[in-house]
């Protein structure tokens, strides 16, 4: 099957990618044919392109189509798919790394969450990513008590927002960090308690102020080298940094002894893909997810679309911090 896709033949600025038509190919066993209807953004787009992201795990020969997140409709199956239908809207998240900025594309069956009916495909390729990333932090990666008060920087962001609101569902008090007041406003629409523009005041000042000097128990640290030695210290006695993306950049070296002298600290790098080996604990979260956003306790704002052809635009946006919410890109 023809079809068109975002690719990129060498890494670098967002002129690098190019709408191509390729060659789909046909399902192999266990593996589906599906159309695309809604794409989503992710921080990790940006430095597949441009290179950022190309160690370990990451490493993806070129050319290569981009995407790691999208939902859409199953047009054929693969010898021995019996777990789908033709017809089935589906999302998919991260496996195999790349591919998803496509209209149509040959994705394993075992990988692809059906959808529940009140949840449209726009919303899925939003959420389930950044929704299973919120999960693992919350859920799995620090034991999150109720009336513990956190931090969580880019409170506004895809992955920010949904985070903020699980967490006050679950008897936290949040306090966010953003950049501007528009994105102030917002994060207290959607889980904040008290929000910090950290462009303009200090954040370790306000939270120390905030929780009586104690600190917090534990930063959720998407932000990276602007803000992550200063989330140290907003961290109560033996406390945790949830260090879970790397908007600004990559974080300095620095002396393990450090997590010792600001208060035998602990650090930790989850990884959202790691948390899910298999296919069963991957669709045991992903229905986790769509579980918490179908109760009401957590709203997915959508702030962005763009066709996928206009995607420069969107990653513009992204490394630009223009961005409220997620963004979805229309094949």
């Amino acid at each position: 099957m023809r079809t068109f896709a975002i690719r990129i033949h060498e890494r670098g600025g967002v002129d690098v990618m190019r709408w191509e038509e390729i060659e789909t190919g046909e399902p192999a066993p266990g593996e589906v044919l599906l159309r695309n209807t809604a794409v989503g953004l992710n921080f990790v787009d940006p430095g597949h392109r441009s290179g950022l992201r190309t160690e370990g795990r990451y490493e993806t020969p070129l050319p290569m189509i981009l995407g790691t997140e999208g939902a859409g409709i199953v047009e054929k199956l693969g010898p021995g798919v019996t777990s789908l239908s033709v017809g089935d809207r589906v999302a998919y998240w991260y496996s195999p790394p790349g591919g998803a900025y496509c209209q149509a594309r040959v994705y394993p069956a075992e990988r692809l969450v059906k959808l529940p009916p009140d949840i449209t495909e726009e919303v899925a390729a939003a959420v389930l990513c950044k929704g299973m990333t919120a999960n693992i932090l919350l859920n799995h990666a620090f034991a999150l008590k109720r009336g513990d008060t956190i931090l969580v920087h880019a409170a506004a962001g895809a992955t920010g927002h949904l985070i903020a609101q699980w967490a006050r569902h679950l008897g936290a008090t949040v306090i966010g960090t953003v950049s501007t007041g528009e994105k102030a406003d917002f994060a207290r629409a959607h889980g904040c308690d008290h929000v910090i523009n950290y462009e303009r005041d200090d954040f370790v000042k306000g939270v120390r102020e905030f929780t009586g000097g104690k600190g917090v128990p534990v930063v959720y640290e998407s932000v990276g080298r602007d803000t992550f030695m200063k989330s140290l210290d907003c961290l109560s006695f033996r406390g945790t940094c949830l260090l879970y993306g790397l908007s600004s950049g990559q974080v300095e070296l620095f002396d393990p002894t450090e997590l010792s002298i600001k208060g035998c600290l602990y650090l930790s790098r989850p990884s959202t893909h790691q948390y899910h080996p298999t296919p069963a604990i991957f669709q045991r979260s992903a229905m986790e997810v769509f579980e918490v956003v179908r109760s009401g306790a957590v709203k997915v704002h959508i702030g962005q679309r763009y066709a996928l052809k206009d995607v420069g635009e969107a990653h513009l946006a992204l490394e630009q911090r223009r961005t409220i919410g997620a963004t979805v890109l229309i094949p």
